[in-house]
C-alpha cells in the first residue's frame, strides 16, 4: 500500500506541476487557475472514474442472467481473494481485451469486450479476470484513473491555451514569442503526460501480471491469453481515447499505424509479460 500512495503522491505532484506550467504562460492569475483545473479534474476522475472509463468504453452493466459464467469465475477468484464482488459491465467492442475501473473495491468494475468472450477459452478468460482483479486488490485502479482523467485535462487545456494566445497575441515581438511558447507547451505537455502514465503503468501491469497468476493458480492461462490477445488487437481496431488506454491489458491502440499515442508505449511488451509469467510458473509437460 505505502509503495502505491508513493506513486500517487509522485502522479499528482507531476500532474499538478504540468498544469500550473500551462497557466503560468497568462502569468499569476494563471497559475492558481491552473492548480484550480488540476484539483477539479482529479477530485472527479476520483469519484466518477468508473462511470467515465465504462462510459468511453460503451460499455452496459451485464446481469448474471446473460452471462453466468463470466459471473461464476469472478465470484470465485473475489471470495478466493476475500474482495467484494465487483460489477461486470460488457462492451461490444470486438476486440478482445478487459479493464478494471473504480474508487476501490467495494466500488470496482470489471469489464471485458464481446470480442474477449469469443476469442477465449475459460482458463484464459480466468487468468485475464484475476489480473483484473489483482488491479483492485492492488489500488491500482485509482493511480491509472487519476492519471488518465488528468492527462486528458491537460491536453485539453493546453489546446485552449495555445488557440487563445494565437487569437490574442497581437503582433507584437513580446506577444509573438508568447505565442511560440505555448505552442510548444500545447505539443510538449500532453507528451509530459503521456511519459508520466507510461513509467506508472508498466509497473502497474507487471504486478498485476504476477498476483494475477497467483490468484488464479497458474500463470500459463493468462500467458496464453496475453498471446491472443495481443495478436487481435493488432488486427482488430478499437475507438478509444488514448488516455484511457493504459486502463486496458493490453494497449487497444495497438493496431493503429499513425497515430501519436504510438509513440509512447503504455504497457510494457507483452513478450517480456509472458516471459515473466512462465518464469514465475514454468509449464510442465
Amino acid at each position: 500500500m505505502s509503495k502505491n500512495v508513493f506513486k500517487t503522491f509522485v502522479l499528482l505532484a507531476g500532474f499538478g506541476a504540468l498544469l500550473m506550467g500551462i497557466g503560468s504562460f497568462f502569468g499569476t492569475g494563471g497559475l492558481f487557475i491552473g492548480l484550480a483545473i488540476g484539483l477539479l479534474f482529479v477530485g472527479g476522475s476520483y469519484w466518477f472514474s468508473d462511470t467515465l472509463a465504462v462510459k468511453a468504453a460503451g460499455a452496459q452493466p451485464v446481469t448474471e442472467q446473460e452471462a453466468p459464467e463470466l459471473y461464476a469465475i469472478v465470484r470465485e477468484l473475489a471470495q478466493r481473494d476475500d474482495m467484494p464482488m465487483p460489477r461486470i459491465y460488457l462492451s461490444p467492442a470486438a476486440q478482445p481485451n478487459a479493464f478494471a475501473t473504480g474508487r476501490g473495491p467495494k466500488k470496482a468494475v470489471v469489464a471485458v469486450t464481446q470480442g474477449l468472450l469469443q476469442v477465449l477459452d475459460r482458463d484464459e478468460l480466468r487468468g485475464v479476470l484475476a489480473h483484473e482483479l489483482s488491479h483492485v486488490k492492488n489500488r491500482d485502479i485509482l493511480i491509472g484513473s487519476v492519471a488518465a482523467a488528468v492527462a486528458m485535462g491537460i491536453t485539453l487545456i493546453a489546446r485552449m491555451a495555445m488557440w487563445g494566445a494565437m487569437f490574442t497575441g497581437g503582433g507584437s515581438d513580446r506577444n509573438g514569442g508568447n505565442i511560440f511558447g505555448v505552442i510548444a507547451m500545447a505539443i510538449l505537455a500532453p507528451i509530459a503526460a503521456a511519459m508520466l502514465q507510461m513509467a506508472l503503468s508498466r509497473s502497474r501491469e507487471f504486478e498485476a501480471d504476477r498476483t494475477g497468476a497467483q490468484l488464479a493458480g497458474d500463470g500459463e492461462p493468462l500467458a496464453r491469453a496475453l498471446e491472443k490477445i495481443e495478436a487481435y488487437a493488432k488486427q482488430v481496431p478499437m475507438n478509444v481515447d488514448p488516455a484511457q488506454a493504459t486502463a486496458y491489458i493490453i494497449n487497444p491502440l495497438s493496431g493503429r499505424k499513425v497515430n501519436f499515442a504510438n509513440l509512447f508505449t503504455t504497457h510494457p511488451p507483452t513478450e517480456e509479460r509472458i516471459a515473466r509469467l512462465r518464469a514465475q510458473h514454468p509449464v510442465h509437460d
